[in-house]
């Protein structure tokens, strides 16, 4: 800066030997330019290690519970465990999905980021489902049906809809009773297919609603330590109660994926269930936030490639059904659903790591600049960051007039 400021008057007259007088040149010197403020470098936005850590946790939970399905017809208290998780596993991903979604405006970055991270995925993991469903069912003619998702795949069609009517839920005075309003009405329509998993879409909305209204002081009262010694009692009793109603209820219950008329029940008995799950669903998301580390761990970096794990598991566990691991004799032992649920816990972190991150981010996170038209905001803003000719480069600048 200093340099700035002394190459500034560089064409001026002399001075003289005693005191500094007028310049007598008809040529006015050059004015000194007041020095360019120095470009304020964007700061990276600090990930917090919570959040991480609770996204790598749900969806190890993910993906335990899809391991966990064929077995829990045999067991009892595996039934049990997997309507405990299936209470609060996904609402939990939705809720912080919902949570860092706030700044979303549909500015064209956003607009950008929300095509190329859910669109484009969805549309490559469903050309290749449909692809891998040929292979492994034997079944050639299979066709593509993109406005159903595959296994799975409705939280990417869920996201999508969701993320886009973010400002709408954020302009709302009441948001939430609106949400759970449009959750009870789907609950309550058997007419609604399934296109697009609409119900499911419908009926986890106010998850999404949600995160959109918490804000960082309320996620300090589920990190108190009174809250986790809270979590194991209501834990204990959660899973008795799921033992008790095993043989009384189903598990498309958890599932939100079929309207009440379809399970046999009246439209209030369905609208009433809905109420009932929803809440269980926000007291053990609460306990499981409670148990989720503050500081960071050895699986928070993890966090990150939670989506990649989500959309590539899909293709672990549909083989392995459609070539019927579990009909193998070892899978009848106590002790298998033990290995089961190590061995999907495992792939479900190694499929997060950075290195399983680089090799499908071509298909799973894409820039496709080419796809999109250059922001002619962010184009002016860039062409103004740069210095001006001669100022902050350390060099004097180039004077074109003669001397006299």
């Amino acid at each position: 800066m200093v340099r700035q400021m002394l190459h500034a008057g560089y064409e001026r007259a002399p001075l003289p030997p005693v005191r500094q007088e007028p310049p007598t040149s008809d040529t006015p010197p050059v004015a000194q330019k007041p020095p360019a403020p120095a470009e304020k470098k964007p700061v990276a936005k600090k990930r917090d290690p919570f959040f991480d850590n609770a996204k790598y946790l749900t969806i190890v939970l993910v993906g335990i519970g899809h391991a966990w399905d064929p077995l829990r017809d045999d067991s009892r208290t595996a039934e049990a465990l997997y309507f405990v998780m299936y209470t609060f596993h996904m609402p939990a991903f939705i809720i912080i999905s919902g949570y860092l979604s706030r700044s979303f405006e549909g500015k064209p970055n956003q607009v950008k980021r929300l095509i190329t991270g859910v669109v484009v995925p969805y549309l490559a993991i469903q050309f290749g489902y449909t692809y891998f469903m040929r292979w492994a069912n034997d079944d050639p003619d299979r066709d593509f049906h993109f406005q159903e998702p595959g296994f799975a795949l409705w939280f990417l069609v869920a996201l999508f809809l969701w993320r886009l009517t973010t400002p709408i839920w954020k302009s709302l005075r009441w948001p939430m009773p609106v949400a759970l309003g449009i959750a009870v009405a789907a609950s309550v329509t058997p007419s609604i297919g399934g296109d697009l998993n609409l119900m499911r879409v419908a009926q986890f909305l106010p998850f999404f609603v949600l995160g959109l209204q918490l804000r960082p002081h309320h996620f300090q009262l589920v990190k108190r330590k009174q809250m986790r010694y809270i979590a194991v009692p209501v834990t204990l009793f959660t899973c008795v109660f799921a033992y008790w109603a095993v043989p009384r209820m189903s598990k498309a219950w958890f599932l939100h994926d079929k309207a009440a008329a379809d399970m046999g029940v009246p439209s209030w008995v369905g609208a009433v269930m809905y109420l009932a799950i929803f809440g269980c669903g926000l007291v053990m998301t609460a306990c499981f936030l409670s148990w989720v580390p503050r500081r960071h761990m050895w699986f928070t970096v993890l966090g990150a490639g939670t989506l990649y794990a989500y959309l590539l598991h899909i293709f672990f566990i549909q083989g392995s059904r459609q070539f019927d691991w579990y009909e193998m004799d070892w899978v009848d032992h106590p002790l298998s659903r033990v290995a089961i649920t190590v061995l999907a816990g495992i792939m479900m972190t190694v499929l997060c790591t950075p290195l399983v991150t680089k090799l499908f981010r071509f298909v799973i996170e894409p820039k496709m600049e080419w796809f999109f038209k250059r922001d002619a905001a962010a184009m002016a803003r860039q062409r103004e960051s740069v210095p001006a000719q001669g100022q902050g480069t350390g060099r004097r600048p180039v004077s074109h007039r003669r001397p006299k």
